[in-house]
């Protein structure tokens, strides 16, 4: 009898510091189950070995940020029969989006001794604004539940069931008193995405916003809360909504509003 093929899995990388692929090899004894049920065809971080496409599933991971990397996604598009983005940098741009905010020529003329060897492209920006997705997986770094999830769906051909919620039910089920409301400690909690855990929360701090928006966000209200219970300045606002998400169409915007007051 012959043996089923098993589905060819690649992971790839873009404008990224690797830690959404490390959070795959994290995964230590699911990997190896994961192993067992796909062909790992391409994955750089973990082996030099290269099995030709077309691919099944890719996961890819980072922005793009060059010429080289709008012409690259398209061919791997072309070979991938399904495409999961993972993490912040491949679902929002990263946090070196926020060179989108400025002028990325006064950057490399300032940084770099022959600017003229630098190719960028103006802006990075996430997988989809570039070639279709079927599935974005939020985070930085992704949450390796979330990974297996996404993987299992695809194994039996599902839909991922990964939360729309906000971080601030992940901090009642956890039993977590609210640091905005008892300690007047910033928190993006309200307009996140649940999927860490609510790990900041849980250690007296803020949520710094790692998985990117919620699900229609009311990121005007919470602004407003800060500046009048929390005495927070535009400059605050600013510098909150500005890091690893920052060119997410919610945050982007609301971010954006603040700057103009500056």
């Amino acid at each position: 009898m012959t043996r089923a093929r098993k589905p060819k899995l690649a992971v790839w990388k873009f404008a990224s510091c690797d830690g959404c692929q490390l959070s795959l090899l994290d995964c230590e004894d699911e990997l190896l189950a994961i192993a067992g049920e796909v062909e790992i065809a391409n994955f750089l971080e973990a082996s030099r070995a290269v099995v030709k496409g077309p691919y099944d599933l890719s996961l890819v991971e980072g922005s793009i940020t060059t010429p080289h990397d709008a012409k690259r996604i398209q061919q791997v598009r072309r070979a991938s029969k399904t495409l999961v983005t993972i993490g912040a940098c491949a679902t929002a741009g990263g946090i070196q989006a926020l060179r989108n905010f400025k002028d990325v020529q006064e950057f490399v003329s300032v940084v770099y001794a022959q600017p003229k060897y630098i190719d960028s492209l103006a802006k990075s920006t996430p997988i989809a604004d570039h070639v279709f997705v079927d599935f974005e997986l939020r985070g930085c770094p992704i949450s390796k539940q979330q990974l297996l999830e996404v993987l299992s769906a695809f194994l039996y051909g599902r839909k991922p069931n990964t939360p729309a919620s906000s971080v601030c039910l992940e901090c009642k089920r956890r039993g977590t008193t609210c640091v905005m409301v008892a300690q007047g400690t910033a928190c993006l909690g309200p307009v996140t995405q649940a999927g860490c855990g609510a790990l900041c929360p849980a250690y007296n701090r803020g949520c710094y916003g790692c998985f990117g928006p919620m699900e229609t966000p009311n990121t005007v209200s919470l602004a407003a809360w800060w500046q009048t219970e929390l005495d927070a300045s535009d400059l605050d606002l600013l510098r909150a909504l500005r890091t690893f998400n920052a060119y997410a169409g919610p945050f982007r915007k609301e971010s954006e509003a603040h700057d103009r007051k500056q």
